[in-house]
């Protein structure tokens, strides 16, 4: 068996932190972070992540069970702050005795880490920001580690790079706080300079999407395997007045569909049918829709094909735990060089 005493050393708080042998987190992809991927990436040693998006308490209850079922290792779970059974679902964990909960898609709403942190199977807590005085603000409130997530990643994005991020952030915060970084990894040679500037770990979405244990269509899988980075393009904010927190996917007939809709929505509005969260939840439905389309479905010209720039690394069909460890030799062999 390889080792990578280099790189166990400078992720040796995030494998602390996690309860597993390697830093490295799977992403919470909607329709793709699911039992089957994410207990393969547990038992391979990284840390898999169930991504709960639109389920009903009731869904997420089996989907836990199911995973248990399938890993004695520890995964996690990601929830929606904006979802709107948010409770319900965190005592769904709590029951669950989930070690890790991520809380992303905005502003964790008041109780709800204290929910997570103050029940009778407490849960460590796992946050997303955007900016340095907001992280600054969640680590305070009770945020256990961070994620630091740049614009180059798949899905809901920021608007600042990954490496820019991290020049901001890991100096002021990495010294005394867990902090993991994401968005266009592709390889262990970016793990390795993050975790040199302070990172105590990765996570990584796009890199995990077509294992062999992803239940994603073939299609799907296709369309990352064709795809260049070029081709995973932000969606574009139609009306000042929506919320819309950009999406990045690959460019088909679903990103001018996504146009469409926010004018709907738009309307909506005007005409006094929905407020200001109705019309968010109208829009987040949209995605969920759209990418199990993709997903699920393989209709990867309609559905939501949601990518990192990464995706041009992509390009063949992978068991998790080799992609774990090419990632981890990559890493390794760098630290070797410096």
């Amino acid at each position: 068996m390889t080792t990578h005493p280099k790189t166990a050393s400078l992720m040796e708080r995030g494998t602390e932190f996690l309860g597993c042998e390697t830093a490295i987190l799977c992403g919470a992809m909607s329709w793709v972070s699911e039992r089957n991927l994410v207990s393969a990436i547990s038992n391979a040693g990284g840390f898999g992540v169930i991504a709960c998006g639109a389920m009903t308490p009731e869904l997420l209850d089996a989907e836990i069970a199911a995973t248990r079922a399938m890993t004695d290792k520890p995964f996690g779970v990601n929830l929606i702050t904006m979802h709107p059974q948010l409770f319900d679902l965190i005592a769904v964990c709590e029951k669950h005795a989930v070690t890790h909960v991520v809380l992303a898609g905005g502003i964790p709403p008041k109780g709800s880490v204290e929910a997570i942190k103050g029940g009778k199977n407490p849960a460590k807590v796992i946050v997303f920001a955007p900016t340095l005085a907001l992280a600054k603000k969640l680590l305070r409130s009770g945020g256990d580690a961070l994620v630091i997530e740049g614009m180059e990643a798949g899905g809901h994005i920021g608007p600042v790079a990954t490496s820019v991020l991290a020049q901001e952030f890991l100096p002021e915060l990495a010294a005394d706080n867990v902090v993991f970084v994401a968005g266009g990894i592709g390889r262990g040679e970016a793990i390795a300079s993050y975790l040199e500037m302070g990172a105590c770990g990765v996570q990584l979405g796009t890199r995990f999407a077509c294992a062999s244990e992803s239940i994603a269509h073939p299609d799907f899988k296709k369309a990352f395997f064709r795809a260049k980075a070029r081709d995973a393009e932000t969606s574009v904010q139609v009306d000042p007045r929506l919320p819309v927190i950009p999406v990045r996917a690959l460019r088909n007939k679903g990103t001018e569909a996504f146009t469409a809709k926010q004018i709907e929505v738009a309307g909506m509005l005007d005409r006094g049918e929905v407020d200001m969260l109705a019309a968010q939840l109208e829009i987040e439905h949209f995605w969920a829709g759209a990418l199990r389309r993709a997903v699920v479905d393989g209709d990867v010209e309609n559905g939501s094909v949601m990518a990192g720039q990464s995706v041009g690394m992509v390009t063949s069909e992978e068991p998790a735990a080799d992609i774990i460890a090419q990632l981890m030799d990559q890493c390794e062999a760098a630290l070797g060089r410096r």
